[in-house]
């Protein structure tokens, strides 16, 4: 389409849109997403069902790609673009509300690669910390997250904006018992190893060669018995006494490149 059709402005203004300012919340049955690489992922994937793109023109030039002729776009500025989003969102003058994506199944994702291992989420529920899990998640090339759907944040803007575009390309699986998730991957072949500070074997050690799932606790509380008793092997980062533990997305990317870098 030409460049000046795509900036045709759309009727009415972002700042009536419902929500309100610092609620970023989208209409029922759909998520609100906003930033740049967040949107623009969102944009590329063909998974998606796209309803809206609220932007400033800025927004739209630093796109990758031209937007189809007949995409609802409506222009509006930064001011607008804020009452869209929570308060003080970074939102780079781009926001999308569009379907959540469908659900994925853990049989769908348990292809059995040694060098695409799962994680495991056990009550990890700021959406931050997701968010940049599902980063180190895509960079690492893992097969997917799984988290239990009662103990972990729903779909938003926040975890698209902290993934960075790696919540379109990384599946994400919830499940409703995770003991059983863990179950089913040793029936599948997969290593189960749980990440926790008082373990004695180093991660290194304790990795083997084939498939794995890296289970990973909330920071503070760390697994809960049930979900460590579901392990094969509990292992820890060589971290010095300098600090007491890592950030939980920080100890996610660390595993995932032990688990990268092996001998296999």
């Amino acid at each position: 389409m030409a460049k000046g059709e795509r900036k045709r402005a759309l009727k009415g203004r972002a700042g009536r849109m419902k929500g309100g300012r610092g609620s970023g919340r989208a209409s029922t049955g759909s998520v609100r997403l906003w930033g740049r690489h967040a949107v623009e992922a969102a944009l590329k994937n063909p998974a998606r069902q796209h309803r809206k793109l609220w932007a400033t023109r800025e927004g739209i030039d630093s796109l990758d790609g031209e937007l189809p002729a007949d995409f609802p776009v409506e222009y509006a500025d930064a001011a607008d673009l804020g009452r869209l989003v929570a308060r003080d969102a970074p939102h780079q003058g781009l926001v999308l509300e569009c379907a959540a994506l469908e659900d994925v199944f853990l049989d769908e994702v348990m292809d059995g690669d040694a060098a695409r291992p799962l994680i495991v989420l056990d009550q990890v529920t700021d959406p931050h910390n997701v968010g940049a899990i599902l980063r180190s998640a895509a960079a690492f090339g893992a097969a997917a997250i799984v988290t239990q759907d009662r103990h972990a944040p729903p779909e938003s803007g926040v975890v698209a904006k902290s993934a960075s575009g790696a919540l379109e390309v990384v599946p994400w699986v919830r499940v409703v018992n995770l003991s059983r998730a863990l179950e089913e991957m040793a029936e599948a072949g997969y290593w189960r190893i749980g990440l926790t500070g008082y373990a004695e074997a180093t991660l290194a050690e304790a990795l083997p060669t084939g498939p794995v799932a890296l289970v990973l606790g909330a920071e503070g509380a760390g697994m809960r018995l049930n979900i460590e008793a579901h392990c094969d092997a509990l292992a820890k980062l060589p971290i010095t006494r300098a600090v007491e533990s890592l950030n939980v997305s920080n100890a996610a990317a660390i595993a995932l490149y032990a688990v990268a870098t092996r001998p296999i």
